[in-house]
């Protein structure tokens, strides 16, 4: 929990996520000797696809291509054909993470965060 931002400022609904996020196994982990470097969460809910709700990355891991691995990690991991995600407008960062690693924006929905859409973003995956 010391990686996710929200859990790690108290927040008992996303400390109960993870918990159940990790007790599931749809936790794909970056570590190193050092320890934890990142994770994402992988659920099949999405329309019955594979859908990647949380990526965190470490500060400390920042800029070393972390970030870059674990949607790779996820696609290879991912039990159906096709890998959802989405980003906010707002969050260009992430935007330009999932275009470097070839993921397909494929929609844009309002109305999840006002006043900041949702851009969704599709990845084909071996399963496929």
């Amino acid at each position: 929990m010391e990686i996710d931002a929200v859990a790690a400022g108290g927040d008992a609904g996303r400390q109960a996520s993870i918990r159940r996020w990790c007790g599931q196994g749809l936790v794909v982990v970056a570590e190193d000797a050092s320890g934890l470097l990142g994770s994402c969460v992988v659920e099949y809910t999405f329309f019955e696809y594979g859908f990647v709700t949380v990526v965190m990355v470490a500060p400390s891991a920042r800029g070393r291509g972390v970030g870059l691995r674990l949607p790779d990690a996820a696609a290879d991991s991912c039990m159906t054909s096709k890998l959802f995600t989405s980003a906010n407008v707002s969050n260009q960062p992430m935007q330009r993470l999932l275009r470097r690693a070839g993921w397909d924006s494929v929609g844009l929905v309002h109305g999840l965060d006002e006043g900041d859409p949702e851009v969704f973003y599709l990845r084909r995956t071996p399963a496929g």
